[in-house]
């Protein structure tokens, strides 16, 4: 199959069509995000810059930033606290279109007595609101979940069929979709996957590490929208809710994250699964050379504590949270047809 001049970046929604229209992200404010890393902890942190006692060579900060994103704070907190870049540690991305909280590691052996100061300089940028000494750096994924406080304006749609939708999300959670951002302007990164030579796809550092990483962003698209294309076919059929005979995970509906060897799964499912990869052989090849072992996603985003109230006719609040890896724009726009209002703004 010839390179594709665009690539499908809209799958099916679970009730058919999107029930409305809003507007997100008209400021910073109305999209706020808390990561959540030792909830028996955080519930009572103040907006003080003290540590709470804890041992270990990290002194990780629970940090409020807004128009920054998490690289570039990760950067800055290395410079003001004297380390390597690579010394900073952290457990998600978080928007810089967003109010969020979130935590950082620093590697700082030896150094708790000047904690303190350093707490008190980076306030100034940052507010602190705890810290805490731990053994090891955070990681990717490391936090138990993120909550969510978002403001929809300018809403459209019937609200009835808003409501039913609302507790239907409430009930059923979304599909667990990558979103479009993940892929590039119109795929971009999805067309530079098809050039890719699947055996220079590494994590090197050193001179060709910039390249290198490029390449793993290009792979990781790949691996996401064929992730997407199985979930599509799942929700098209009815069955992305349900476990179906092959499933080799532990009771919940999963899809794979293709690999060498292709995927995970058995019987029925590895039938469809293998299917629908099939139709997509430009990305379907990238595998077959590689050594990375196949996986498994939940084809379902579950928010938890899900509850809404609307502020006026056309705005509605929205609190919810969800697991590490599942997306809050995937799930509202399983219900709405959302104008990310960030993006003419990036675009001024």
């Amino acid at each position: 199959m010839n390179k594709r001049a665009q690539w499908s970046l809209d799958w099916p929604v679970s009730g058919g069509l999107r029930a409305g229209r809003a507007e997100l992200k008209s400021a910073p404010e109305d999209f706020r995000v808390s990561e959540v890393l030792w909830p028996e902890s955080e519930a009572g942190l103040a907006r003080t810059p003290a540590v709470v006692p804890g041992d270990g060579e990290h002194l990780c900060l629970r940090l409020e930033k807004s128009g920054d994103n998490t690289e570039y704070v990760a950067r800055e907190l290395s410079a003001l606290a004297g380390c390597r870049s690579f010394d900073v540690g952290f457990c998600g991305l978080k928007d810089r279109h967003a109010v969020t909280v979130q935590w950082f590691s620093i590697y700082r052996p030896g150094q708790e007595s000047e904690d303190k100061a350093l707490m008190l300089e980076i306030d100034r940028r940052w507010p602190v609101y705890g810290a805490v000494r731990h053994s090891r750096k955070l990681r990717r994924g490391d936090h138990q979940f993120n909550g969510f406080e978002i403001i929809l304006r300018n809403v459209t749609g019937s609200r009835d069929d808003l409501e039913a939708g609302l507790e239907r999300l409430a009930k059923q959670g979304a599909p667990n979709y990558f979103g479009p951002q993940r892929f590039g302007f119109q795929g971009s990164n999805l067309s530079r996957a098809v050039q890719l030579d699947p055996s220079r796809i590494n994590r090197k550092r050193g001179r060709a590490g910039r390249s290198a990483s490029k390449n793993v962003l290009y792979f990781s698209a790949a691996r996401s929208w064929l992730f997407n294309q199985v979930l599509a076919e799942r929700v098209q059929d009815g069955t992305w809710t349900a476990v179906m005979s092959g499933e080799p995970g532990s009771g919940e509906p999963t899809g794979p994250l293709w690999g060498d060897g292709g995927t995970l799964a058995s019987g029925t499912q590895e039938k469809l699964e293998r299917g629908v990869v099939d139709a997509c052989p430009e990305l379907a090849k990238l595998f077959q050379t590689t050594r990375m072992k196949p996986e498994r996603r939940a084809l379902v985003a579950r928010p938890d504590d899900f509850v809404w109230e609307w502020l006026d006719h056309t705005t509605l609040s929205i609190r919810f949270v969800l697991s590490p890896g599942q997306y809050a724009t995937t799930v509202l726009g399983d219900l709405f047809e959302l104008e990310d209002l960030s993006l003419s703004r990036d675009n001024k």
